[in-house]
């Protein structure tokens, strides 16, 4: 089972990022903090920095990683990769997030409606 749904837009950036940095992929954690409570945090990783019992999706040639502590926060989740005239970014669409900022990194969760995963 994939915990997140990734479009063809953000498959293709992942791996341009990969390529372009020369890391075996992007990675995508829940870390405390922000204006909502919560952020997403995104970084690149070489294969010796993804943790045991992480989730790696393909997205081509390279790979998004999320680390376990952030699976049960991400379950269900559709990544994009969109470009505008104000810029690109990564879209998220979290079904588990209870509310979030405009900024598109904070979020803020319902810690009773997150999902368990069972390893």
């Amino acid at each position: 089972m994939n915990i997140c749904t990734l479009t063809e837009a953000a498959k293709q950036q992942i791996d341009l990022l990969c390529e372009e940095n020369s890391k075996f992929g992007v990675s995508l954690n829940i870390k405390g903090g922000g204006c909502a409570g919560f952020e997403y945090e995104w970084g690149l990783l070489s294969v010796e920095e993804v943790e045991d019992e992480s989730e790696v999706l393909n997205a081509g040639t390279g790979k998004l990683v999320i680390a376990p502590h952030s699976l049960m926060f991400l379950v269900g989740t559709v990544i994009d990769y969109k470009k505008d005239i104000m810029g690109s970014m990564f879209n998220i669409q979290n079904p588990n997030a209870q509310s979030s900022c405009g900024c598109g990194i904070s979020v803020n969760f319902d810690m009773d409606s997150i999902p368990q995963i069972i390893g």
